[in-house]
């Protein structure tokens, strides 16, 4: 089957589409012939080699979702998934194929009305905004700015605070065209990157959603309220520097905190309860999963370098 690898971190020049053996579920696995794959920041991040410490190495496959029809099962797994058609997470890598192998436990039917290519536009990112919020205890009446708010998780956080009851919802992005689209979407207040250009927008916020982080991460403590939360749910600008909590110490009585969000720490039936609630919210029209565009799968490594450059509003998919 074809298979996008990562033959050399860097830039997208370094992928390329290579021949590997269809796979054989093991004991608590199956196979899945994939419909859609979705390209995520983390994709992009661990293809510039900047995470190389969490054992990522030359010579992956990336991607982290697909979506598609089950062809087989391993041992120890129910045959009735046989022929039903599920969005899967592959564990971090090996999504980029023609028939991706991932674990069971990883897998969710899909309604009937949801298309693949929606459910890999947010089946992953919707999951983590919801936990993200959750797990900065946004409740309604509270503001909220999600930074890096063009892409799936962005967009999501944006949909589901306003949807919560959010008190205001402001965006940071790179366009007034980009806040426009964000505003449909229940943004309130639109800001560049620096986090200035509304007037109107609130001088702190509860909750900031951070998607981005890297260097400018401790600017964004600065906004928070007394008592705000700020949770960094994605790293697409690296992660921030080893001082950046001296910023935070430094409004000690401001009593703010910081925290980092991976869905690895969410138990598996409270992952996959919200994600079929989410999935069933797209269908009754209530989230929208935002496309870019869909590419051939040949085409992953144009998909990267339209990422790198940041022109992806909502998630591009690949499609075999």
């Amino acid at each position: 089957m074809r298979a996008v690898t990562i033959e050399r971190f860097g830039d997208p020049s370094g992928m390329a589409v290579t021949d590997v053996p269809v796979p054989v579920p093991g004991p608590g696995q199956l196979v899945i012939e994939t419909q859609a794959i979705g390209v995520g920041g983390v994709d992009a991040v661990i293809r510039r080699g900047t995470i190389t410490g969490y054992g990522f190495t030359e010579g992956l496959i990336p991607g982290s979702e697909v979506a598609g029809m089950v062809t087989a099962v391993g041992a120890e797994v129910d045959e009735s998934w046989v022929g039903r058609r599920v969005w899967a997470f592959t564990g971090g890598t090996g999504g980029y194929v023609e028939h991706a192998v991932v674990r069971a436990d990883d897998v969710v039917a899909l309604p009937e009305e949801l298309s693949s290519i929606d459910a890999v536009t947010f089946g992953s990112s919707a999951t983590v905004a919801h936990f993200g919020l959750a797990h900065a205890h946004f409740v309604p009446g509270e503001s909220v700015l999600v930074r890096g708010a063009a892409g799936s998780i962005g967009i999501a956080a944006v949909e589901l605070a306003a949807r919560g009851g959010a008190s205001a919802v402001a965006v940071t992005t790179s366009s007034a065209e980009r806040g426009g689209r964000l505003q449909e979407l229940g943004a309130t207040h639109v800001l560049d990157r620096s986090g200035s250009g509304d007037p109107d927008a609130p001088a702190s916020f509860d909750v900031v959603i951070d998607i981005v982080g890297g260097p400018d991460t401790p600017e964004f403590l600065d906004r928070l309220a007394p008592n705000g939360r700020l949770v960094l749910v994605g790293a697409v600008a690296g992660f921030p520097s080893a001082d950046f909590g001296a910023r935070l110490l430094s409004t000690f009585q401001q009593s703010r905190s910081v925290a980092t969000f991976s869905l690895d720490t969410v138990p598996t039936p409270a992952r996959d309860a919200a994600r079929d609630e989410l999935f069933a919210a797209a269908v009754r029209g209530e989230l929208h999963a935002v496309v870019h565009d869909v590419l051939p799968l040949a085409q992953a490594a144009e998909a990267h370098r339209q990422m790198d450059a940041g022109t992806v509003f909502g998630r591009i998919v690949l499609v075999p």
